[in-house]
């Protein structure tokens, strides 16, 4: 094995606090422990450089994303095209290391001659047109609505590039079905590289359910109020909504309910101590791809897990989970889990399929094509 590849991702991978980058950091550090010799290249987008990047890379490259809004009138999407970069592309040329980029963002690697004969393996994050679509759906800003449907329609005619690639890792079964009909003959299932070593459940019963997420992104904020409008609003059970930038519509929603409480913004530290504490995580998605981290961490870390199909989509952790259909379903197994205590044999059981989803489990695969 060579064990020189370079990795491109989107954005800065540090501070790992959101889904994606957290997939992004804890990858390059499995792949670091594992010994690879990493350049790392990475694209500036709300974000400064990171010197804690060099403790596991050889070498750590920054660009800047070209947000011209000129190019939201080019056919590529913009999100490929803005990180369309010269001096990024000179870089990766000057060697034959493998490259594994990030997401579909970074693909305009794959439409360059000088990569066709190249071993180069992209991490699929999700399936991003539908992504998109379903940011549209979720957006109530009439500007914002528009440009997400435009893009959405811009990547699934780019997406079949994916085929090009010497190898793609999905994040879940259902993306893998996706991207084989897209062309990609060589797609296999790399679960999402996290922080997590061991699951740790607090004993006892909690007081209250949590709902957690990126609170500033229409799907999530919009799960946030279902919960509280049609789960919730009875008062018989308390919950606590937990993220990022929770929205003033969000807050003022919560404040009308005396069960309802919204904790803006925690620090790490704050939301393990949320999550081990709650007797129910109960997560709800309308967004069927990519693999939801907040998932893993509450599976890792929380008691019950209740959630809706849609949440668990393709991901294997549907066993780990109480999997509930339409609100009188919702509300039934939430009485039932905020009075009964997680048992020895389901802690378990989370052991046991949680195993696969580790951090040097989830390099494994891609080690081997290098």
């Amino acid at each position: 094995m060579d064990n020189r590849m370079h990795i491109v991702s989107f954005n800065v991978p540090l501070p790992a606090d959101y889904g994606g980058v957290i997939d992004v950091f804890y990858r390059i550090k499995a792949l670091a422990e594992a010994g690879v010799d990493i350049h790392l290249h990475c694209f500036t987008y709300g974000r400064t450089k990171n010197e804690e990047l060099e403790r596991y890379c050889s070498e750590v490259c920054y660009y800047d994303r070209d947000m011209s809004p000129l190019l939201m009138f080019r056919h590529t999407p913009f999100i490929v095209i803005s990180r369309r970069n010269e001096q990024l592309m000179e870089k990766l040329a000057k060697d034959d290391f493998p490259i594994l980029l990030e997401g579909l963002h970074c693909c305009s690697v794959l439409d360059d001659r000088r990569f066709h004969n190249r071993k180069v393996m992209v991490r699929a994050h999700n399936i991003e047109s539908d992504y998109y679509r379903m940011l549209a759906k979720a957006e109530s800003k009439l500007i914002k609505k528009a440009y997400l449907k435009i893009e959405s329609a811009k990547i699934r005619r780019y997406e079949p590039i994916l085929s090009r690639a010497s190898a793609v890792f999905a994040i879940s079964q259902s993306d893998k079905a996706c991207l084989e009909r897209m062309g990609c003959s060589n797609v296999q299932v790399v679960g999402g590289a996290n922080p997590y070593k061991e699951v740790k459940i607090t004993p006892g019963l909690g007081e209250y359910a949590l709902y957690h997420g990126n609170l500033s992104v229409p799907e999530n904020y919009k799960a946030a109020e279902y919960l509280i409008d049609n789960i919730f609003s009875t008062g018989e059970h308390r919950l606590v909504v937990a993220g990022y930038r929770p929205p003033a519509r969000l807050i003022a929603k919560a404040d009308r309910l005396s069960n309802v409480k919204v904790v803006e913004s925690p620090d790490d530290s704050k939301m393990s101590d949320l999550i081990a504490n709650a007797q129910v995580n109960v997560l709800v998605s309308n967004q069927p791809t990519g693999f939801k981290m907040k998932l893993l961490n509450a599976l890792y870390n929380g008691r019950h897990c209740l959630v809706n199909s849609t949440m668990v989509c393709g991901s294997g952790l549907e066993s780990l989970c109480a999997v509930v259909e339409g609100d009188e379903e919702f509300r039934v197994r939430l009485n039932e889990l905020m009075r009964r205590e997680l048992r020895p044999d389901d802690v378990e059981k989370r052991r046991e399929v949680l195993s696969a989803y580790s951090r040097s489990t989830s390099v494994n695969k891609i080690i081997d094509q290098l």
